[in-house]
């Protein structure tokens, strides 16, 4: 049986918290990778994220009409109507928390990681993720089209790390360090520029 998740979670939880902690009012407004949604946004809705249960999703959901996007739009502006430290301190509350969303865990690993470096990027923060959970939130990501469409972004084409000896799938290669690798997988285009490989023109079309 693979390890728990959660120590993973709970770190990217505890370092993003750490970083955005002296952010000015400038780089909270400043965009994210996510389209549409600021620095703030993301940090809001990883903390929706963290307070997810099943019966809070159904909720939730059921509230918005059944449509998942307008559920995270609700969620993130509850989120962030307050001041920027009553946020900060709110995400504090929810480090150690050990709740999700219906479905595996390990999509929780992607949240954490994924959407730090949607924060981190746009400011030029950087964060020396451990490869071991990179690798963890793409194996999860790799054989999943959930809500990102990853499985099907990738298909025909084999993704190989250059900090690792992590490799998938077959065709056309991309090349690249793992964390790029996994912004690629889920849509990130801005990581396509830390790529290299013939595979690379296969993502930038998709």
């Amino acid at each position: 049986m693979p390890d728990s998740p959660w120590p993973i979670i709970h770190a990217e939880r505890r370092a993003i918290l750490e970083d955005v902690r002296g952010l000015s009012a400038e780089q909270w407004a400043t965009e994210s990778l996510c389209p549409g949604w600021s620095v703030r946004d993301v940090f809001g809705h990883m903390a929706a994220s963290a307070r997810m249960t099943p019966t809070r999703f159904i909720g939730h959901f059921t509230a918005a009409g059944f449509k998942f996007n307008k559920m995270v739009a609700t969620d993130i502006v509850s989120e962030t109507s307050g001041s920027i430290p009553d946020q900060i301190a709110a995400f504090t509350g929810l480090l150690g928390a050990t709740t999700s969303p219906p479905g595996p865990v390990d999509a929780m690993v992607g949240e954490a990681v994924v959407h730090s470096s949607d924060i981190r990027r746009p400011l030029r923060i950087t964060r020396d993720y451990p490869v071991a959970s990179v690798i963890r939130a793409a194996d999860f990501y790799k054989s999943s089209n959930l809500l990102l469409g990853t499985k099907s972004r990738i298909a025909g084409i084999t993704l190989k790390a250059t900090d690792s000896d992590w490799t998938h799938g077959s065709g056309p290669e991309v090349n690249g360090p793992m964390l790029s690798l996994l912004l690629a997988m889920t849509g990130r285009k801005v990581a396509l520029a830390d790529l290299t490989g013939e595979g690379v023109a296969v993502l930038q079309s998709r």
